[in-house]
């Protein structure tokens, strides 16, 4: 008996498939149910005696081994089947080689989703060339409040202030706060007005330096630029936030702008600026900090939004492209997922009533997506 359920076992290495190299994958078939563990053994081409390497997974009926695993080398394998009374070996004839596969099959999907979003993107950076104004991007308030607030702050003969967040230069966040920190120093010199910039990171504050002098500059008023308002205060996380709301309250800004990446800090910022009577306008793509904002500023920028500013205000083609084209790969991604689980959800439904020749049909559908 035992020599039967040996005979009908067995087991293939071969390249693990999809992989970059150094691989090697041991697949095995019909193993009984009463086998307790199973041994892997290797051996080289050029030695003589087998070495252990590990355990087949009885639960996975597979083995990958990438202990020391060279490319284009032959190697042996031989297996310890422990049966609760003995152990029998089971050697594999053919050598199994390694090699790095140039394109991963399974991701295949995720390349055809690529050319299609780079497609659309493309495509809308083209129409956006020709006619910008022909692409239609929805209003986003906390952009268009941008004139309202630092007109209030100028009213009221107060400061404006650019709260950046606690990240670096290289954050996108961080990124599209500088750019719409030059659309705001831009207003803030056509009417003559204060603006203080805070600053968490000191690369950050030399280009926010940069940007305020060229945004002053193009304004024509590069005298009433003053390198002193852009501010660094302290790489310490509550060291920054304390000192931001201290310059809050004496200084008592008209309008706050909160932009960047932000932590804990958020809602004590937001508090302090609203407890000064100031108009908040406040962006980030720290999702978890967003109630915080929504519940003490008069207007956020969501996430993305943020990052689309630029391309909102500025209404340059290819910026202009690339959300437009975004926004319609996303769309697509939606209906691939809402038709994908709902065609699986009939086929659920059908299996469940017995229907079992539709089933097969919808199973079809979803395997195409």
């Amino acid at each position: 008996m035992m020599v039967l359920l040996l005979l009908s076992m067995s087991f293939e290495a071969m390249d693990t498939p999809n992989d970059g190299g150094q691989s090697i994958t041991i697949i095995g078939r019909d193993i009984p149910t009463d086998v307790k563990k199973i041994l892997v053994f290797r051996r080289t081409e050029k030695d003589t005696v087998y070495k252990q390497v590990g355990f087949f997974s009885l639960l996975s009926m597979k083995y990958t081994d990438n202990d020391s695993i060279k490319d284009g080398e032959k190697y042996f394998y031989r297996l310890g089947v422990v049966f609760p009374e003995s152990t029998f070996y089971y050697n594999i004839t053919k050598p199994a080689v390694s090699t790095a596969q140039w394109f991963n099959r399974t991701r295949a999907a995720v390349l055809m989703y690529l050319i299609l979003f780079s497609a659309l993107v493309l495509l809308f950076i083209q129409l956006a060339k020709r006619n910008p104004e022909g692409l239609f991007i929805r209003k986003i308030p906390a952009l268009d409040a941008i004139d309202e607030a630092i007109g209030r702050s100028t009213e009221l003969g107060k400061p404006t202030f650019f709260v950046h967040g606690l990240m670096g230069i290289t954050d996108a966040g961080t990124l599209a706060a500088i750019t719409l920190l030059r659309r705001v120093a831009k207003k803030i010199a056509e009417y003559d007005t204060p603006l203080l910039v805070t600053n968490f990171d000191p690369i950050v504050m030399t280009a926010s330096q940069e940007t305020v002098k060229q945004a002053y500059t193009e304004a024509g008023r590069p005298d009433a630029y003053n390198e002193k308002n852009i501010i660094y205060l302290t790489y310490e996380q509550f060291g920054y936030t304390a000192g931001v709301d201290g310059l809050m309250a004496r200084e008592k800004p008209g309008a706050i702008f909160l932009q960047g990446y932000f932590f804990a800090e958020s809602l004590i910022l937001a508090e302090t600026g609203h407890a000064v009577g100031a108009i908040q306008i406040a962006g980030t793509t720290a999702t978890v900090q967003l109630p915080f904002f929504v519940a003490a500023c008069d207007y956020v920028l969501i996430g993305e939004e943020l990052l689309a500013a630029s391309s909102y205000i500025g209404r340059e083609p290819v910026m202009l492209g690339s959300v437009k084209g975004s926004d319609w790969g996303k769309a697509v991604l939606i209906f691939i997922i809402g038709a994908y689980v709902t065609l699986g959800t009939i086929a659920g439904i059908l299996m469940s009533t017995g229907r079992h020749t539709l089933m097969h049909i919808f199973e079809k559908l979803v395997s195409v997506f």
